[in-house]
């Protein structure tokens, strides 16, 4: 890839892997529409650990608390921040289920602008009607398994490029009464192991691969996908109670109308 290209691909990752609109779909429609080289598995990685790198970050008070208390929680001590460690591992484990039963599927079959163009105007339909009737009345503390298993295969779904994992775990969040706010922190929480799991499988790959590692290549990627991801989750949060999911709808509705019609006169 050119510098122009590493920079770009680096701050749509950045940007889209926390906002409703589905990072995967960013990166995969660039090489579909414009052209572009598919950035390969090691760039994937790259930008990854800087998301990753970028929601510890931005929420290392909460992760070292939940840490705490989740170790202590094995000593009998129960607290608010142990269940929700414990919810968050159960909402992970959908997602690695359904991602080790049908990934390869999936890379293989649902990769294309067709699936994407579908699936971000259907969830953008649903994240609209979930946020219209949302009753915003819980935090993430009251939470209890049933809920957080329903977010957790909501997230499973996301493996479907297009979807957005951001997006459908809010929907599913707003959909069970929490406060946009609480449904976007307990997405971005989610997150972690989510992306702990998709780097080591990535990096395994890369590992795997024959082909030579771009060093340059993938620092830049980590850089800009830490800082814009870390300015997203900041800014988002801090937004969402006032402008709600309405700007993320239309932008996924106008982008899947283009998708059908570029496919269409192509």
């Amino acid at each position: 890839m050119s510098a122009f290209e590493t920079i770009m691909l680096a701050l749509i990752q950045g940007l889209t892997e926390f906002l409703p609109i589905s990072s995967s779909a960013h990166l995969i429609l660039p090489s579909q529409v414009l052209g572009w080289q598919d950035q390969g598995i090691t760039f994937d990685v790259a930008v990854h650990v800087g998301s990753l790198l970028a929601v510890l970050g931005y929420f290392r008070k909460e992760v070292w608390s939940m840490l705490i208390a989740w170790l202590a929680s094995f000593t009998g001590k129960r607290s608010p921040d142990a269940l929700l460690a414990w919810l968050i591992i159960l909402a992970t484990i959908p997602a690695v289920l359904f991602g080790g039963l049908f990934k390869d599927l999936i890379e293989e079959y649902l990769r294309s602008a067709y699936v994407i163009a579908a699936t971000t105007l259907i969830f953008g339909a649903l994240l609209w009607w979930a946020d219209a009737q949302a009753k915003l009345l819980n935090d993430e503390y009251q939470i209890g398994w049933k809920q957080a298993l329903f977010i957790g295969i909501a997230q499973a779904v996301a493996i479907i490029p297009g979807t957005s994992r951001s997006g459908i775990t809010i929907t599913a969040g707003l959909m069970l009464g929490l406060t946009r706010e609480a449904a976007a922190r307990f997405s971005f929480l989610m997150s972690i192991p989510v992306i702990v799991g998709a780097c080591v499988l990535m990096t395994k790959d890369m590992v795997e691969n024959p082909v030579a590692v771009d060093w340059s290549a993938m620092a830049l990627g980590v850089v800009i996908s830490f800082v814009s991801a870390y300015s997203c989750i900041h800014l988002f949060i801090r937004w969402v109670s006032r402008v709600g999911m309405k700007p993320f709808v239309i932008y996924r509705l106008l982008l899947g109308a283009f998708l059908l019609g570029f496919l269409a006169f192509s």
